[in-house]
């Protein structure tokens, strides 16, 4: 996610201006975040099955509301204002899994796979549901962890970027990743398993 130098200041001032309540501010930083807003929802539906409802520019918009919603305004820097637009997209997606019921355990998906394949692998079903309540658990134990899994993840952050928005070394950020991953995995395989035992009514 790189920007022109100039662009990446000009949205570092803005996101200070907007933590403030400056709506102006607030009006002017959706063109220059735009493009990575929509990368990031992009790649991210691009892991849906095809056919989902939603396009990335409704994903954009809708995320973008909430971010500049009263409770969610205070970004530290541009880096942690695309991981809470990270965390936005993923629970809109996640919302919509829900509401359509669309995403079920046991479904006949194969079982989710963090790794650096699905990041990038077009067509790709995720159970949503199944990784977001995985998250949440991750984050009850280890919130650090479950924040990096969201900027790697959802935000497409590079190990390194991640590692610089959290304030750790990039070395720690890959081992914590490592872990987050294969705990992510036997969780959400341990779903699928316990979905796919139950007997029907």
């Amino acid at each position: 996610m790189s920007e022109p130098e100039g662009q990446s200041q000009a949205v570092t001032s803005l996101l200070s201006r907007a933590s403030a309540g400056d709506a102006t501010a607030t009006n002017e930083l959706f063109p220059l975040v735009y493009d990575e807003l929509k990368a990031i929802a992009s790649a991210q539906l691009s892991k849906e099955r095809p056919g989902h409802t939603l396009q990335a520019t409704a994903l954009v918009n809708e995320a973008y509301l909430r971010l500049v919603g009263p409770s969610d305004r205070g970004w530290e820097n541009r880096a942690h204002f695309f991981g809470a637009a990270a965390r936005a997209i993923r629970r809109i997606l996640t919302d919509h899994a829900r509401g359509r019921n669309r995403v079920k355990r046991g479904g006949g998906d194969a079982p989710l796979s963090l790794d650096e394949s699905l990041v990038s692998a077009p067509g790709r079903s995720l159970d949503l549901v199944a990784l977001d309540e995985a998250l949440e658990e991750l984050a009850a134990m280890d919130e650090p962890k479950a924040r990096l899994v969201e900027l790697r993840f959802f935000a497409g952050l590079s190990v390194e970027d991640a590692a610089a928005a959290l304030g750790i070394s990039p070395r720690t950020a890959a081992r914590e990743w490592e872990f987050a991953r294969v705990w992510l995995h036997r969780e959400v395989s341990k779903g699928d398993k316990d979905g796919a035992g139950e007997s029907a009514p």
